[in-house]
């Protein structure tokens, strides 16, 4: 019977997995991908690592004071956003009805290939071993009849493994479970809850829908209630089209010049310009954000005449627009750069520049460099001899 038609595939510490497949040596040994400054937080953390209760979002001081000989590694987001794409390819090529949560995670519908498979788990083995033979990456996959279930499902699964919540032993998995697993009960329901004795999903079940409303609220206990007897009427929604592309960066010491500002917004458009050309993509209307190191954040932009994925153009655009919202005087934490208002590459486009087409064939270059040898393989002389974070080097 192929009555679990919801797979939740779940990449396994992706970043830091990435990170070891250009770098066996990081095998077996606590990682973590992130920034090494003082300001910086763990953006992925491997298993080893959270044996010292480390994870993603901590600040990194406090990673290395639980664990003083983690090994950080800077991340790549370029490499992780190729890597991702195979694993996207791989899962499109099961199903068109995939619903991606992030870069490496998504649920699945597969109720139609129940004639292909003889169950769920058929097609989420064939996925794993589809992602392994592709990019030689670990994935666990949680198998249920509802998106909340799949969810937690592929929880149990980690690391590396398949996870099956049957229609008929939902209840007995959803009981076992402590109420902070729901959605929905984050830190302040979770306290709520807890003053009133409820430490599981069978303890919130057993209080019934008019103690809970008392306590949270009809609208919160309603949702809650229905969780928890594994009701969850939303399908899986096929990704809709990407409505932006951008790059930001904290720094681990603020800019304070016109020309460092300068520098590091050429390299996050030619980033901009090459995620979007990876994605079939041209935008139009450009955006830089810039936030104090008081924490005031600005943002401007500009919407071209043509669209564009030249990360010359988006780097122009990007200077002119910063250049007019940054005050001298204040010292600048975070730089961002995107590109909205886009289309598809296939678009026809009128060249209004002069020396675009140039500019373009240089950019194909680059990307082909970059495909190669890594995205940092080569960069602008001007960027090289201005960015802050180049001086020693």
């Amino acid at each position: 019977m192929f009555a679990e038609p919801i797979l939740h595939v779940d990449m396994d510490a992706f970043f830091v997995e990435v990170e070891r497949l250009r770098s066996p040596k990081l095998r077996g040994i606590p990682v973590v991908v992130g920034g090494a400054g003082p300001r910086s937080v763990v953006a992925a953390a491997s298993y080893e690592a959270r044996e010292f209760g480390i994870h993603s979002a901590m600040p990194m001081v406090e990673a290395r004071r639980r664990c003083p000989g983690i090994v950080i590694v800077p991340p790549d987001h370029d490499e992780y956003s190729r890597a991702s794409g195979i694993v996207f390819e791989v899962l499109r090529g099961f199903t068109p009805l995939v619903e991606p949560v992030s870069i490496d995670e998504a649920f699945l519908d597969v109720s139609g290939l129940r004639l292909h498979y003889a169950s769920a788990a058929a097609v989420a083995m064939g996925i794993r071993s589809a992602i392994r033979e592709r990019v030689d990456l670990p994935a666990s996959v949680g198998i249920a009849t509802t998106k909340f279930v799949a969810k937690l499902a592929s929880e149990e699964a980690k690391p590396d493994g398949l996870f099956v919540v049957t229609l008929e032993g939902c209840q007995v998995f959803l009981d076992a479970l402590p109420v902070t697993k729901m959605w929905g009960v984050g830190a302040a329901t979770a306290a709520a809850l807890a003053r009133i004795g409820v430490a599981t999903v069978a303890d919130l079940r057993s209080c019934g829908e008019r103690v809970l409303g008392r306590e949270l609220g009809p609208s919160l206990a309603g949702h809650l209630l229905a969780l928890a007897t594994g009701i969850d009427p939303r399908p899986v929604v096929p990704e809709s089209d990407a409505k932006s592309v951008s790059v930001e960066e904290t720094f681990e010491t603020d800019l304070t010049t016109g020309s460092e500002i300068a520098s590091v917004l050429r390299g996050q458009a030619d980033k901009v310009g090459r995620r979007l050309r990876r994605a079939g993509l041209r935008g139009r209307t450009i955006t830089v954000k810039i936030r104090y190191t008081d924490f005031r954040t600005i943002t401007r932009s500009e919407t071209l005449g043509n669209d564009t994925d030249v990360g010359a153009v988006i780097g122009e655009v990007a200077s002119r627009l910063a250049a007019s919202a940054w005050t001298e005087s204040a010292p600048v934490r975070l730089l961002g750069v995107g590109a909205s208002n886009l289309v598809g590459a296939d678009e026809p486009i009128q060249l209004t520049v002069a020396g675009d087409d140039r500019r373009r064939s240089l950019d194909a270059a680059l990307d082909d460099l970059a495909d190669r040898f890594g995205g940092d393989i080569v960069d602008r002389a001007s960027k090289i001899v201005n960015d802050p974070r180049s001086r020693g080097h």
